[in-house]
């Protein structure tokens, strides 16, 4: 089965230490990656996908790191759409919900609503070894023209 992630052609990957410096560390790189492919601060995206990875890559340090030494974040892009998955190697697979279902104040709720605003989708995906698990997000673009070519 292909994954709507699997379409896009442009990719990077980072790997981090789980620990707190992860987050501003992915967030930094997240722009220069947004900026290399053409899509600038101004693509109505933008600021919620920094917001949703600091979010996930959060999430994975304070969670995940007593059985995850590493936090891996995937990147895919194309034309009309963005694409990151934050991956880490501990079993447990949250479950997304929306605020109403989960109530407020909930980081992963958060997340869910505002990808669904932004027109995109959140799934999570476990390895094939069931020892740990990415948690995807999708936005669409909507910029005109491609991406330039990393």
């Amino acid at each position: 089965m292909i994954r709507p992630h699997d379409a896009l052609p442009y990719r990077h990957v980072l790997t981090l230490p789980a620990m707190g410096s992860a987050v501003r560390i992915a967030r930094e790189t997240t722009e220069q990656v947004l900026a290399e492919w053409g899509v600038g601060p101004q693509e109505p995206c933008t600021g919620p996908a920094l917001l949703i990875l600091s979010e996930l890559v959060a999430n994975s340090v304070r969670h995940a790191a007593v059985l995850s030494p590493n936090v891996t974040v995937l990147y895919a892009g194309g034309p009309d759409a963005f694409a990151f998955g934050v991956h880490d190697r501990h079993p447990y697979r949250p479950a997304l919900h929306t605020p109403a279902a989960a109530g407020s104040g909930r980081g992963l709720a958060t997340v869910v609503e505002l990808t669904l605003e932004l027109g995109g989708s959140a799934v999570v995906r476990g390895d094939a070894d069931e020892g740990g698990k990415s948690i995807w997000i999708t936005l669409p673009l909507q910029r005109t023209g491609a991406p330039r070519d990393p």
